[in-house]
């Protein structure tokens, strides 16, 4: 019996664990919708869903989303250099507080090259572990600084490490903001070591992917060159996360990963 009793705390301890992994990876029991499903949705209801939307199809290329946390930062302006050359689009989820409102001229960059520019909250509060009224105003401030600085109010928006819950998304629907989550992380904040950065985004890298990265920490930027050619090596198609929902649009208070 003692073995049995020993058994089960052992597989508790490693439910335990899993589940934190899940819900710190942005891979927790969430309701989301995938990039396919929300083509697919659209497609079915919309007359001329045929037509091509923009200058990528994601129903047809096989597209990835690289998306970009908690800036902007002092490495924020290598990283846009970089995009540029290489012609790729990312989505940006801004943080208002010591980010925004300390390097406005980035922002207003970033929408002005082609980047979604979308919010990350405030000030990274846990957004389930706080009261209905600081969910919204840890929501609603970015979005406006964004809106001044760049004249579009973001339609999508990130919760701090991917936790999120009813309140949250019944929030996020009166404020008109869509939930966006992510397949693949480098888990950059761990590590300096751009090759494992690289290698990692590599490792996970599927059709449809959207790809977790930060560009606070010091090792992601310089992976960033390696993971483009990478992954165009393999065929893939970099898109903004509109673009991979395209035809369909994100629905303010839906999940999408």
């Amino acid at each position: 019996m003692r073995g049995a009793g020993r058994r089960l705390r052992l597989a508790a301890l490693f439910a335990a664990a899993a589940c934190l992994t899940l819900t710190l990876s942005g891979c927790a029991d969430v309701d989301a919708t995938s990039p396919s499903s929300a083509r697919g949705t659209a497609a079915q209801g919309a007359p001329g869903a045929q037509a091509r939307f923009g200058s990528v199809d994601c129903r047809e290329a096989k597209c990835i989303a690289l998306t970009f946390d908690a800036g902007p930062s002092e490495n924020s302006a290598r990283l846009l250099d970089i995009l540029k050359e290489k012609r790729v689009p990312a989505t940006f989820f801004l943080l208002g507080k010591r980010h925004i409102e300390k390097y406005p001229e980035l922002v207003t960059r970033m929408a002005a090259e082609g980047h979604e520019v979308a919010s990350h909250t405030w000030d990274h509060k846990i957004l389930t572990r706080i009261s209905d009224a600081r969910i919204r105003e840890e929501l609603k401030r970015p979005n406006d600084a964004i809106e001044r600085l760049t004249g579009h109010k973001p339609t999508l928006m990130r919760p701090p490490q991917g936790r999120t819950d009813a309140d949250v998304h019944k929030i996020a629907k009166e404020l008109g903001l869509a939930e966006v989550l992510w397949t693949v992380t480098a888990k950059d904040y761990t590590t300096d070591d751009s090759a494992l950065i690289t290698k990692r985004v590599l490792d996970q890298s599927s059709r449809d992917g959207i790809i977790l990265l930060h560009d606070i920490y010091p090792g992601t930027v310089p992976a960033v060159p390696g993971i483009i050619d990478a992954l165009k090596a393999r065929g893939y198609v970099f898109v903004t996360v509109p673009q991979l929902l395209a035809p369909g649009t994100a629905e303010p208070g839906k999940v999408y990963r």
